[in-house]
């Protein structure tokens, strides 16, 4: 893990509540397939299978879910196992309890002076995570800010419980959310939106974040993980090597000059799929009137 340097560190994270008002509010310190879920091998997080559902559970609810060099160390690590799964099809990642989906980064910890270190990967191993074809879906409960906004958004879908609150507070405080978040909240809400939102730090509620275009769904308290789920059902219903192949050429077609560049542009993922016996059982499974046996094969 590389070390970080200080915008890096604070900006990633809830870093407007240091030394602000709101202090109380935030962080007060410091076989995959198996249809039988399965413990978790962590100490800051709880992971889950279900089937080929895989649900990250950020565990510490005492702290707003804030995360540590450890904390992120282990997100990192449980989503390389769930990229490197072909039994996994879909993520959920959510926060223990109903406060807090994350408040960001442990500012208790990052002011014990002790190493402060980030996984490849990113922020809650997801933000710097470009790789990822498979879907992931956020179940935000309670407060998004910071690091934790910022995981958020790194999600394809988020689904938010309505007691919801999202942020990126740390212009307050003198700093910027680098863990993405000033790149990824202008490509996902119009931009005068997203600028009102980082110029001021200012809280907005799930309701308003679903009207304004980076909140999916809205769950009522407490229902965001249930929500999830069923959302996650709904995909499994596709062919595993479909949703990868249109999050491919949906993400990257974003990033290139115009629309007829996108469209034109040649995507491996779609490739594959043209290529897969799955590309052929959707129509035959329609015609034969029974549910597709998806199989990933090429």
């Amino acid at each position: 893990m590389r070390r970080l340097n200080t915008y890096e560190f604070f900006g990633s994270a809830a870093a407007a509540v240091f030394r602000s008002v709101s202090l109380a509010v935030w962080c007060p310190g410091v076989n995959a397939s198996s249809q039988e879920p399965r413990l978790s091998p962590y100490e800051f997080i709880k992971t889950e299978t279900d089937g080929r559902i895989f649900i990250v559970t950020i565990n510490r609810p005492d702290v707003m879910n804030c995360l540590h060099p450890m904390a992120n160390a282990e997100m990192a690590d449980a989503f390389d196992r769930f990229a490197a799964d072909p039994e996994l099809w879909v993520a959920i990642v959510t926060g223990a309890g109903e406060k807090a989906f994350s408040a960001g980064n442990d500012l208790k910890f990052a002011a014990s002076g002790q190493k402060a270190s980030m996984p490849a990967a990113g922020f809650g191993g997801l933000t710097s995570r470009y790789d990822l074809m498979k879907p992931v879906i956020a179940a935000v409960n309670g407060v998004a800010m910071g690091g934790g906004f910022e995981i958020a958004l790194a999600c394809d879908i988020i689904i938010a419980s309505s007691n919801a609150r999202f942020a990126l507070p740390e212009p307050r405080v003198g700093f910027a959310a680098l863990a993405t978040g000033l790149h990824r909240l202008p490509r996902q809400v119009p931009l005068k939106k997203a600028m009102g939102m980082m110029l001021t730090g200012r809280h907005v509620l799930a309701d308003e974040g679903e009207r304004i275009g980076f909140v999916t769904a809205v769950a009522p308290e407490g229902e965001a993980l249930s929500e999830a789920r069923k959302w996650a059902a709904q995909i499994l219903e596709c062919s595993p090597m479909a949703i990868r192949a249109t999050k491919e050429a949906a993400i990257k077609g974003l990033d290139t000059a115009d629309f007829r560049t996108a469209f034109e542009a040649r995507y491996e993922g779609i490739q594959r799929l043209l290529a897969s016996s799955d590309h052929k059982e959707g129509p035959r499974a329609f015609a034969e009137k029974r549910k597709p046996q998806w199989k990933l094969e090429v």
